[in-house]
Formats: C-alpha cells, sequence, structure tokens
C-alpha cells in the first residue's frame, strides 16, 4: 500500500504542505531532513509526555518512521497530530475489513434441504411395553378371580408364591448392589408359614409368625462369619415384615363371610388408583410430585389416582360389600389413592438407593413380581381395617 494517503495535513507550528520546507525554526531530530519526503512517513505513536520513547526500540529503527521534532514547544501540536493520523489510519482500516475474505468454518454445518419435509414431533412415550404390560395383566388377573371365587385356599396358596418370589428378588439385589446377605431360607418358610398363619388363626397367628421368622433369621445368620452380621439380620427383618406379614392382610381379608368380595375390591382399587395416575399423569403431568424419589410421578396423576379410587370405592361398596354404603367407598378410596403412592414411592426409595431401575424381570411389560406388589402391600392393611371398622370382620 503507498504510504502516502497517510500524510498529515498542514498544522500551524508542524510542517506545511508538500512543496513547502521545513518549517522555520524546527530542528529535525535525525539526519538530514527534506520536507518532500514528509508525505512518504508512517503514521507515528501517540507521545506522551516525558522522554520519546522510538516506537520500534533503538535508532536502527529510524529509517522506519517519520522526523520527530523535539523540544517542549511542539510536544503538545504532535501529540495532536498523533491521535489525528492514529484515527484516520483506523477509519480506513475498518473501512477495508469488509472487502475481506471472511474466515471459514472447519467443518460448517450442511444447509436444510427445503425439500424434505420436517420431523414430526416425537409422540409421548409410554416408558413400557404397553402390549406386554396388558397381556401379563390379564393373565395374571384371570389367575387370581379364578383361584378367589373357586377355591380360596388356591389363593392362599397364590400369595405364599407372590411372597417367597418378592422375598427371592428382594433379597438378590440386596446382596448384588450392596452385599447384603439377608438368609433366603429361613425368609421364604417364614413368609409362607406367615401367610397360612393369618388366614387359619388371624391377626394373633400372624404375629407369632412373624416373630419366629425373625427369630429364625438371627439364628440362621449364625452359621456364617460375624462380620456384616448386623446389616445381614437387619435387612431380613426388614424384608420379613415389609413382603410376608404385609401380605398376610389380604388373607385375613378372605376369611370373612365375604372374603372373596373384599379380596376383590382391595385388587379393583389399587389398579384403579395406579391406572388414574398413570393415565392422568402421562397425558396432564407437567408438575413432579416427587422428583429426587421418582422423577415420573407427578401431582396432576395424585390427583387422578384419588379421583379414580375414590369413584371405584363408592361403586364397590354399594354394590359388592354386604351392609357398605357410597360415602364409606369414598373414604376407603381416598385411602387407596394415598397408601399406593406412598407404597409406590417407598419401593421406589429402595431402587433408588440400590442403583436399579426394576426388582427382577419375570414380568414383561411390569418389571418383577415386588415392581407389582409395591403398591398392593402397604394398601392391604389399610383396606383391612376400614373394612372392619365399617362393616365388621365377619
Amino acid at each position: 500500500m503507498n504510504d502516502s494517503s497517510w500524510a498529515t495535513p498542514p498544522h500551524a507550528g508542524y510542517w506545511g504542505p508538500s512543496d513547502q520546507g521545513p518549517v522555520q525554526g524546527a530542528d529535525p531530530a535525525g539526519p538530514a531532513y527534506d520536507a518532500h519526503d514528509a508525505q512518504h512517513t508512517r503514521p507515528m505513536p501517540i507521545v506522551p509526555d516525558g522522554p520519546a520513547v522510538p516506537r520500534y526500540g533503538g535508532d536502527q529503527d529510524d529509517d522506519r518512521g517519520a522526523a520527530r521534532l523535539s523540544g517542549p514547544l511542539f510536544r503538545d501540536e504532535q501529540v495532536r497530530d498523533e491521535a489525528f493520523r492514529n484515527e484516520r489510519f483506523r477509519d480506513e482500516t475498518t473501512s477495508a475489513q469488509p472487502y475481506a475474505a471472511a474466515p471459514q468454518k472447519q467443518n460448517p454445518e450442511p444447509m436444510p434441504d427445503s425439500s424434505q419435509p420436517a420431523p414430526a414431533p416425537q409422540k409421548k412415550s409410554a416408558g413400557r411395553d404397553l402390549g406386554a404390560a396388558i397381556g401379563v395383566g390379564v393373565g395374571l388377573g384371570a389367575v387370581i378371580i379364578a383361584s378367589l371365587f373357586f377355591v380360596k385356599a388356591a389363593f392362599v396358596g397364590v400369595i405364599a408364591v407372590a411372597v417367597v418370589v418378592g422375598l427371592w428378588e428382594l433379597t438378590s439385589r440386596l446382596q448384588e448392589r450392596k452385599g447384603i446377605k439377608a438368609p433366603l431360607v429361613p425368609l421364604a418358610l417364614g413368609g409362607a408359614a406367615m401367610v397360612v398363619a393369618g388366614y387359619v388363626r388371624g391377626a394373633e397367628g400372624a404375629w407369632v409368625a412373624m416373630a419366629l421368622t425373625a427369630l429364625a433369621v438371627l439364628v440362621w445368620r449364625m452359621t456364617e462369619p460375624p462380620e456384616g452380621y448386623l446389616k445381614d439380620v437387619t435387612a431380613g427383618v426388614f424384608a420379613a415384615f415389609y413382603v410376608p406379614f404385609l401380605a398376610t392382610f389380604v388373607a385375613m381379608m378372605l376369611t370373612a363371610a365375604d372374603g372373596a368380595a373384599r379380596v376383590l375390591m382391595f385388587l379393583l382399587l389399587t389398579v384403579v388408583s395406579d391406572t388414574g395416575a398413570y393415565a392422568v399423569g402421562w397425558r396432564f403431568g407437567t408438575h413432579k410430585l416427587a422428583p429426587r424419589i421418582s422423577p415420573g410421578k407427578t401431582r396432576e396423576g395424585l390427583a387422578g389416582a384419588v379421583l379414580f379410587a375414590m369413584v371405584a370405592g363408592a361403586l364397590c361398596m354399594q354394590f359388592l360389600i354386604d351392609d357398605g354404603t357410597w360415602w364409606q367407598g369414598l373414604l376407603i378410596g381416598l385411602a387407596v389413592a394415598a397408601s399406593a403412592t406412598l407404597g409406590d414411592l417407598g419401593e421406589s426409595m429402595i431402587k433408588r438407593d440400590l442403583g436399579i431401575k426394576d426388582m427382577g424381570t419375570l414380568l414383561p411389560g411390569h418389571g418383577g413380581i415386588m415392581d407389582r406388589l409395591d403398591s398392593l402391600l402397604p394398601t392391604a392393611p389399610v383396606v383391612w381395617l376400614l373394612l372392619v371398622l365399617f362393616v365388621g370382620s365377619g
């Protein structure tokens, strides 16, 4: 680039136009000064007050700079002229930038093809294989109904099998994820005996069987080294209470004259509560109920569970239970929605602590047996107690 474009305009007390000689009285700083060469000078830096500092570092670079006038008389005007030249240089540089080639991205993103249609928005996913879940649910329902209304003892056997499988899933996950060895043999035997004792001897038999099962767990664990004894037996007693003891209330409901109807009502209300929570929460859920425990549950889902369970409870008490009334069903439905939700959250807490999604894989679309018992187990004593209060134990 020709540096003549940076020539300084005439200013009084500095130097004149290019066809004039040097200003009278100015002492050139450096070799012989030719006014004509001033047109070919480069911009000078702004000179601050104090000793002049060469732009390029020394006298060997004097040929790169313009002649500098020395002396205090010229310092202020020199500063102003240098500011003018620097401002003009910035303006010219900025005006030239739009013509420079813009930097290219290393991996430019491909332009979208306008001929292709925009992808359709994804629909909400239910998170499970609904076909398999419905099929398994219908199959389990058929087994339960058949055993419940034809041979009550067979239904007690169904409860005992579900308890043993649930204990196996729970103890297996505890050992795999936490290294806790809750003894399965005394738990399985004691759990099955607990269900039978509850059916035969009622609440008294259930409590006695629970105490004996806990004692058997303590003794059984003594056959192994003492390391981890406390955590193993604690987990064993917890498992005995959580699975078989709560399940005995279902067997105790069955002992009443209308026991099959009571158990059916208990199962229907729990399933309806879960279904209402799932359907309403999946469609309308936006506000999380307990995001740290179960991120999928919403307050809207809980409202759906309450609504569905109360309606089903009123209908069941009015038309299914002897001497029952609809308002009692509303209260039972409300209690079932609360207990089923708390039971679901309780097992979710256990699974989150263990770092697993499901307790097992035995039931396609559902997970394991414990994943289906999570709402039923804590709901059983609630329904049993309310039915005893409202219509008696007979």
